[in-house]
């Protein structure tokens, strides 16, 4: 970069700078203009340093405005005792442009430099469990707020009334993360969490294992007696099916969103004649009464979540780790290809957890001309198969070996194949006997 005093010439980046040149027996005013003139040669001002862009040239001018003001503000301070006409030891003037600078500021563009990154800035996200907003289904007292507070302990939970919210939270940057059940040891998986999966573009970052601790809870003062209905999320109801039977209950059973919104619904209404299936932190929070505890058919229940967020986690293999994928078949193929997929993990000692099938979303039938093999002659027929996209869970990393070359097997059979996530397996122990004052609040479940 280059700043010379030069003569005052013509061009597109010259600016008009104007310096006192002191000259004995000459009047204070006439002055020699210069110009500042950007050149890509060797800078006075900074030796060694080559400047090759306006941004360089105009540092350099600023710093030679700052000399010039420096020394007006010298002059300026210091006092003036000469008689006319006696210039001796007269401090000149700084002249700009043609102008005094006690009469007009320099006319140089300032330079805004950008302010440097600080540590703050480079901070990492928050760490796990520490102030993080996570999502989850219901509203408080449910299950999944239990969960939520077991996988990210002083979280900052925030309800939400459909799992799509949940989802969509977590991707719009309302939270940071979302906790959601997949699948529940008596009633299965919940089918529209994985249609979700693989709607969105989230990552399992974790898994937690919740036991479920069922209650029947009514307003207080009401008895068993009373009670027509009983209301809670589908799972809930069929979780308590045969229990709910042995008491004696023959009442009509009606699904809800989820178990504490049923809680909250009875308490808001004042329903004298129904019941909700719910926690006992529910209780607590809408103030209904325990009518029975413990009233799920099996004292096993447990609830899988997933944990998702933006980005995924970096794999590891100094703990266990899960991989979940998603894959659909060739169109020739069809769930055939199931076979050839199992063995990729069966020949390298992967174990599988879970597989789950769900219609194709986007092609559920496939085609298929069959012959019949009849002794009097086949008639062409159509046979219409359903096409099936396949959820597995293994129990590998994807930092193993084996397991990046199983999935590059896998590959080989399949139309599409994503991984939805590899992440650290649940290994918190839990004990059904105490699973009841364990679910009773999120607090507890740390």
């Amino acid at each position: 970069m280059a700043a010379i005093l030069t003569p005052a010439t013509t061009g597109p980046h010259s600016t008009r700078l104007a310096l006192p040149i002191a000259k004995p027996k000459l009047p204070l005013q006439r002055t020699h203009l210069v110009r500042c003139v950007h050149r890509p040669e060797i800078s006075p001002f900074f030796h060694g340093a080559v400047g090759a862009n306006r941004a360089d040239w105009q540092s350099a001018c600023a710093i030679l405005s700052s000399k010039v003001a420096t020394a007006s503000q010298h002059h300026q301070q210091t006092p003036q005792h000469h008689e006319a006409g006696d210039d001796t030891n007269h401090s000149l003037v700084p002249v700009v442009n043609g102008h005094s600078l006690a009469a007009a500021a320099l006319d140089l563009v300032p330079v805004q430099l950008p302010q440097p990154l600080t540590i703050a800035d480079l901070s990492p996200a928050p760490k796990h469990g520490s102030q993080l907003r996570v999502a989850y289904q219901g509203v408080p007292g449910a299950y999944s707020e239990a969960a939520a507070a077991k996988a990210y302990p002083n979280c900052d939970a925030i309800p939400c009334d459909q799992f799509e919210a949940a989802f969509q939270a977590v991707e719009l940057w309302v939270a940071d993360r979302a906790v959601l059940p997949v699948e529940n040891s008596l009633g299965g998986s919940i089918h529209r969490n994985y249609d979700l999966l693989l709607r969105h573009r989230l990552h399992i970052v974790g898994e937690v294992q919740l036991p479920v601790h069922h209650c029947l809870l009514a307003l207080p003062g009401v008895r068993k007696e009373q009670l027509t209905r009983v209301i809670s999320h589908p799972q809930a109801l069929s979780q308590c099916e045969h229990t709910l039977t042995a008491m004696g209950l023959n009442v009509a059973r009606e699904a809800f969103d989820d178990t504490a919104g049923a809680a909250e619904y009875v308490a808001l209404n004042g329903l004298q004649d129904t019941a909700a299936i719910a926690s006992a932190r529910a209780a607590e929070l809408y103030g209904m009464q325990v009518l029975a505890d413990g009233i799920q058919d099996d004292s096993g229940n447990v609830t899988r979540f997933v944990m998702l967020a933006r980005e995924p986690i970096v794999p590891r293999v100094d703990r266990p780790f899960k991989t979940s994928i998603v894959f659909a078949a060739h169109d020739s193929e069809g769930t055939s290809v199931l076979f050839k997929v199992l063995s990729a993990f069966a020949f390298r000692d992967i174990g599988l957890t879970k597989i789950e099938s769900r219609p194709h979303r986007q092609r559920p039938i496939r085609l298929e001309d069959d012959a019949s093999s009849g002794g009097g002659g086949g008639a062409a027929g159509t046979a219409k198969h359903f096409e099936y996209t396949f959820y597995v869970d293994f129990q590998a990393s994807l930092a193993e070996r084996r397991a990046q070359n199983a999935l590059a097997e896998v590959q080989e059979f399949t139309s599409f194949l994503r991984v939805l996530g590899s992440y650290p397996m649940d290994m918190t122990p839990w004990s059904i006997t105490s699973s009841s004052s364990s679910s009773s609040s999120p607090g507890s479940q740390q």
